[in-house]
């Protein structure tokens, strides 16, 4: 319950006065607003809502179990239960921040941080993999490629916001571009314009399967009863792209999945091109390695990419996977082990689960 649902409380005035003054304790109360859906520290630098759009919670887990995100700014997620190491990431990624904001292209080595904290250079790799699931290099390279999408949605040249973003050298953008963007910096500054996308359809247990590819991987996997409301999902998820239909030239990739529907083959692993934030890669590899015929709870999964508050997050996460059956996400069930929402109906993730725990039943008999 958020302390707003007693809209005339003096707690909730107390607390609208010090977000004005940016003043108390971060870990006293954050707010949250209705419009972005982002919960914040009480002193985050951010723009002020209006107050009739604010709500107010005691805790970070509280916020984010009402369905609130984090702020990027002011990463209120960082705050207590896990205390003291937490502070400590959040200081740490606030000075990363800090000497990127004045130099873009500083070279922030792992052994230059721990010194300016005191401490050793593997217990700092160690907290952050911690709490944030990812090392310091990791943060600071997204931290780059966040201002450099930043800058080509805004119509920048990207050689342009390639050297304002830190990227000494188009060579080091590119190689991070694919596994971070999902295309090129040139695709993404047009929507996905110029990316060429090969799809076919095909028959599978399920009804009907839309598998579609770049040259680098699977970029979508649907399943549905007919072939028009497939096309169509794939022309909204890549409006600007390039395209056609192909059974040839993705063909063993199509005959692949529909024969892991069929149960002939059980362990399946295509290369995928899909963009994602780090926390969605990081949840997807996580279904990955859940087995075939088995599940894990929201809550599991959380759990295992060192986030156990992000079930809400996870849930996300599931909902947008864009590529099914390669990424799993059927085999992810709610704490009580009854199902919960799947985008391609849950009839067809009720089949799924109780086929591959057939299957293993038959193997083992």
């Amino acid at each position: 319950m958020s302390v707003a649902d007693q809209k005339n409380g003096p707690m909730a005035a107390h607390y609208w006065q010090a977000m004005q003054k940016r003043s108390g304790t971060d870990e006293s109360f954050f707010y949250a607003v209705r419009s972005t859906g982002i919960y914040c520290r009480p002193s985050c630098p951010s723009k002020r809502p209006r107050r009739d759009g604010v709500v107010f919670f005691r805790d970070a887990r509280a916020a984010e179990l009402a369905g609130y995100r984090a702020c990027r700014r002011c990463r209120p997620q960082l705050s207590s239960p896990q205390g003291e190491s937490a502070e400590l990431v959040r200081r740490i990624c606030q000075r990363i921040d800090e000497t990127l904001a004045s130099d873009p292209e500083a070279r922030l080595t792992l052994i230059e941080l721990s010194r300016s904290f005191g401490l050793k250079a593997h217990k700092v790799e160690r907290l952050f993999q911690k709490i944030l699931g990812i090392t310091p290099r990791q943060f600071t390279d997204a931290r780059r490629m966040a201002q450099l999408k930043s800058r080509l949605r805004k119509g920048e040249k990207v050689t342009t916001a390639m050297y304002d973003a830190g990227f000494g050298s188009s060579s080091r953008l590119y190689e991070r571009a694919p596994e971070q963007m999902g295309m090129t910096p040139a695709a993404y500054r047009r929507g996905g314009e110029g990316m060429a996308i090969s799809y076919t359809i095909a028959a599978c247990p399920l009804g009907r399967v839309l598998v579609a590819a770049t040259q680098r991987g699977v970029s979508a996997v649907y399943l549905g009863d007919s072939d028009e409301p497939l096309k169509k999902a794939l022309a909204q998820e890549y409006p600007r792209a390039e395209i056609r239909r192909d059974a040839e030239r993705i063909g063993p990739w199509v005959r692949e999945i529909v024969e892991h529907l069929r149960g002939q083959e059980p362990h399946i692993d295509l290369p995928l091109d899909v963009q994602a934030t780090a926390f969605q890669r990081r949840v997807w590899e996580e279904l990955r390695r859940i087995p075939y015929g088995s599940t894990k709870s929201y809550a599991e999964v959380a759990l295992a990419i060192g986030k156990p508050r992000a079930i809400r997050a996870v849930a996300r996460a599931c909902a947008t996977n864009p590529v099914s059956i390669v990424v799993p996400c059927h085999r992810v069930v709610r704490e009580d082990g009854n199902l919960a929402g799947y985008r391609w109906g849950l009839g067809r993730k009720q089949k799924l689960i109780a086929h591959e725990r057939d299957l293993v039943k038959r193997a083992k008999a």
